[in-house]
């Protein structure tokens, strides 16, 4: 019998294999200072472009406020217990109808977490009959859920409409034979690492052919897209087809935690039977009156998506002037895609930081395949001109370097915190 510890410590994993060398710097990194645009990290000041403060409301005057206040009136106790049991409050129903309203649903549930309530609330909703159909670039927390489900499922491939057909006409076979079942289709309103919208329209028009019920995830269009900022489907004209929206508070609220809305019978039987809330504590009071002022912010700001925008826009015009691969992207997350290897890139990330003062996020294999390289800009309401022309000039400076040959290296450059 081999010992479980002796297997874990022998392969650390594809990223963990190089955590002696990357701690504290390629991963894990520390940012320190106010959340904002600019932030310190190991001592020098940089433009931040991994932080997911769509709005600027981290450290916003007003929430600010409001958090301390919330904070101070009840601790971060209260509610004491799951909410099932004890852990119920006004204010947790309160935002659950405002943020029902706002997504034009008849009811929402709140969630500890977006990871976590995703793959709980999959769980809960499909039984062992039903068959999931879903995107091939789903985000982790859906594919997550997906191995708790234990009947079958089928993945299409990336945003393409054709497949999803085949993948329901497959699904559709199944559920008659075993004369059991339903089928749940889960898109993204936005893929967070291409920027790119899913097709929310046109899968929901398939619902004239074929018979299903329509998950979306969006975590990265909520607050960022549609008049209101309701989202992708609202973007889209198609919210009214969204049977169950799921969103995060995580990325524009500036918070934590996730809701569920859809309509009123199936959100109470969510309630009833996700396991990740009925056994766990409740929200703690001041996140929720927190989360309140932030989406009272985001309903009567407009003011704050259209810099967010503004800022989007300037940022991936100037990238495309320059020659950048940015894809397909028709949401404010930015990615740049370029070639090299994981010692390349980074080589290059050591070098925005350290010369060009430059903090963003870098996407290498495993996650991606072998020889390519993404950096994933968010830009926030929060960044300035000056911030987008700085990094712009970054950018070119050191592509031009990689495409040189300049950032070649036989290793990982060794940057691990001593400990």
């Amino acid at each position: 019998m081999a010992d479980i510890f002796e297997r874990l410590v022998k392969h650390y994993g594809p990223l963990g294999q190089h955590r002696e060398r990357a701690h504290g710097y390629f991963a894990f990194p520390k940012l320190d200072g106010e959340i904002s645009n600019r932030m310190q990290f190991r001592g020098k000041e940089m433009i931040v472009w991994s932080l997911n403060n769509y709005l600027g409301l981290a450290n916003h005057p007003e929430i600010r406020k409001t958090d301390a206040e919330a904070a101070k009136q009840f601790g971060l106790a209260a509610p004491m217990g799951a909410r099932m049991m004890s852990g119920n409050s006004n204010y947790h129903e309160q935002l659950e109808k405002e943020l029902a309203a706002f997504e034009q649903k008849e009811d929402a549930i709140l969630m500890n977490y977006g990871y976590q309530g995703i793959m709980s609330a999959i769980d809960a909703l499909c039984s062992r009959h039903d068959v999931i159909v879903y995107d091939a670039e789903s985000h982790a927390c859906i594919i997550d859920g997906l191995r708790l489900h234990t009947g079958h499922r089928y993945v299409y491939k990336h945003n393409d409409i054709e497949d999803l057909v085949k993948q329901l006409v497959r699904a559709t076979a199944l559920i008659e034979k075993q004369n059991a079942g339903g089928i749940l289709v889960i898109t993204e309103g936005v893929f967070g690492m291409a920027g790119d919208q899913g097709k929310l329209k046109e899968i929901a028009a398939l619902k004239k052919q074929f018979e299903f019920r329509l998950l979306v995830d969006d975590a990265h269009g909520f607050g960022t897209l549609g008049k209101t900022g309701a989202g992708a489907g609202e973007e889209q004209g198609c919210q009214d087809a969204i049977d169950l929206y799921f969103s995060t508070f995580a990325k524009s609220m500036a918070s934590i935690g996730a809701f569920m809305a859809g309509p009123k019978a199936i959100i109470d039987y969510i309630r009833y039977n996700i396991r990740s809330q009925i056994f766990a504590k409740s929200v703690p009071m001041p996140i929720v009156i927190g989360n309140l002022k932030r989406l009272e912010m985001l309903r009567n700001m407009p003011e704050m998506k259209a810099k967010l925008w503004s800022n989007a826009i300037q940022l991936q015009k100037g990238l495309k002037e320059r020659g950048f691969d940015i894809g397909n992207t028709d949401s404010v997350v930015t990615p740049v895609y370029m070639k090299g290897g994981v010692e390349e890139a980074t080589a290059m990330v050591m070098d925005l930081r350290e010369n060009y003062h430059i903090f963003c996020s870098i996407v290498v294999y495993p996650v991606i395949p072998k020889g390519h390289i993404i950096y994933r800009l968010i830009p926030t309401a929060a960044h300035t001109d000056a911030d987008i022309q700085e990094t712009l000039q970054a950018f070119s400076e050191t592509k031009a370097k990689l495409d040189a040959g300049a950032y070649k290296v036989d290793a990982i450059p060794d940057m691990a915190e001593v400990h």
